[in-house]
């Protein structure tokens, strides 16, 4: 069933807020086109709202973490990162391709991944520091670090 539309001017009063009806008996006495215009841009206002609510924020936007308060193993490969190493696995500093789109948009060769310990796993486990190159184009002097302990599925923008 398709929702009918009714006219402000055929809405009953005893229906419609106080506020409403306040707004649509000053409408009244505006000339048509104004009304108009006032109409359309409310609805545009509103959509852009819902637009805004509806669109997740980038994870960056949404998590920030403190250094101070990241794991042990963590801190470790951060202070690693800004002195150029030594990594202790060969695939540290590999160039991130954020396919998950989970970071800022950049061009590729932005993002280098770095391998954050996890205690009793066998392998390289599921955390890293993901670093962008920043202002200095250097990841060690850059200042945007992320940290994820589930394998990209979410990132933390470390504070320091």
């Amino acid at each position: 069933m398709v929702p009918t539309r009714v006219p402000v001017s055929a809405a009953r009063d005893d229906v419609v807020p106080a506020g409403l009806r306040a707004v649509r008996a000053s409408c009244r006495d505006l000339p048509e086109r104004l009304r108009e215009c006032i109409q359309r841009g409310v609805r545009a206002a509103a959509a852009a709202l819902a637009l805004a609510i509806a669109l997740p924020l980038p994870a960056a936007a949404r998590d920030d973490i403190p250094a101070a308060q990241l794991p042990p193993q963590a801190r470790h490969t951060l202070s690693l990162i800004q002195n150029g190493g030594p990594f202790p696995y060969p695939r540290d500093g590999v160039v991130f391709m954020n396919r998950e789109r989970r970071l800022p948009a950049k061009p590729r060769g932005y993002y280098h991944e770095y391998t954050v310990p996890t205690p009793g796993s066998h392998d390289r486990g599921a955390r890293r520091i993901i670093a962008g190159k920043g202002s200095t184009g250097n990841p060690r002097t850059s200042g945007e670090y992320w940290y994820t302990d589930d394998h990209y599925e979410s990132f933390r923008r470390i504070r320091e």
